[in-house]
């Protein structure tokens, strides 16, 4: 179903009554909005010309980074979403300034030499941390937030990370490697949560992504150009107190044309402690749980078939509530 007048616009250069109000609804209902009025266009263009560059070089130069079970981090095409293969290929990094970024990121050295590759990503990280700070602020000032929660209950970029995805028409590993996998699921990308705070996502014109409204049913996140799609995700939920939905989502198979996304994943502190807000909980629906915890047992989930549905929020649910 085409979603467009149910996923609002929101101009985060004049953010005004009315949009706090469309995102207020917005975020209650499937936890999806758009963002323009971010300026940030040509780096946008020039991000997506990079990501293309890396996923169409030759397969020796994608799996010479790819990720294992010591480092999460670089190439990878066999990832699990609710113990179905996904039909995707990624490619992840972290702050490039974080102390833990000299030894876990991997950067793809003959495309980088070709498509500026490294420095590219790290101007849109720079980029899209500062944004995914503004954004997270739009969406405090929806649930009338004061200072002292906006500065508690808030992201860190260098716990933060980006992925750009690739989704082929058909499987991603080659043939001669499929033995022993996991079946491809039903869909591209299987229905799921962001763990994080919230997504700044890009999408190509392909499509394919959708989301799941509170009535149950999927609704198409149109490719809108000059726009970033948001996601709210599994911490806000707990913050929110129930009061926004962490965008369940999925994607579609791809048919006839691949389609490339690029999100960046704005994080809570590695330390901190996921509680509701108490302006916004006078009755809490969660236990508090550690943020290092839980996104371990996610990262657990997605590396391999652990034989149980993998972790989520609800796990975390007080039973009276």
């Amino acid at each position: 179903m085409d979603a467009s007048h149910l996923v609002p616009t929101i101009d985060i250069a004049q953010p005004d009554d009315a949009m706090l109000a469309a995102l207020d609804l917005a975020c209650r209902d499937h936890g999806f909005f758009l963002l323009s009025g971010h300026g940030l266009d040509d780096l946008i263009g020039a991000t997506w010309d990079r990501a293309r560059a890396f996923f169409e070089s030759p397969r020796d130069r994608k799996v010479a980074v790819m990720r294992d079970a010591d480092n999460p981090l670089g190439y990878y095409d066999r990832e699990l979403t609710k113990r179905k293969r996904d039909s995707k290929e990624v490619f992840d990094f972290v702050d490039p300034v974080a102390e833990r970024s000299a030894v876990h990121n991997r950067w793809p050295a003959e495309v980088d030499a070709t498509a500026g590759f490294q420095r590219g990503m790290v101007e849109f990280f720079d980029a899209f941390s500062e944004l995914a700070e503004r954004t997270t602020a739009l969406v405090h000032a929806a649930l009338g937030l004061g200072a002292d929660d906006v500065a508690e209950f808030r992201g860190d970029r260098t716990n933060s990370s980006v992925r750009l995805n690739h989704y082929p028409v058909g499987d991603p590993v080659p043939v001669d490697e499929r033995d022993g996998l996991r079946e491809l699921g039903e869909t591209a990308l299987g229905y799921h949560t962001d763990p994080g705070v919230l997504t700044l996502l890009l999408q190509d014109g392909t499509g394919g992504l959708q989301a799941q409204a509170a009535d149950g049913t999927w609704v198409d996140i149109v490719p809108t150009p000059g726009t970033i799609v948001v996601n709210l995700a599994d911490a806000m939920q707990v913050w929110s107190n129930d009061r926004y939905r962490a965008a369940v989502h999925r994607v579609i198979p791809m048919t006839a044309t691949d389609r490339l996304s690029i999100p960046y994943f704005l994080n809570p502190q590695r330390d901190a402690l996921i509680k509701p807000i108490a302006a916004l909980a006078s009755t809490p629906r969660y236990r508090p749980f550690t943020w290092r915890s839980y996104m371990q047992a996610r990262t657990d989930d997605n590396y391999a078939d652990l034989g149980a549905d993998d972790t989520q929020i609800t796990d975390y649910r007080l039973v009276d509530s």
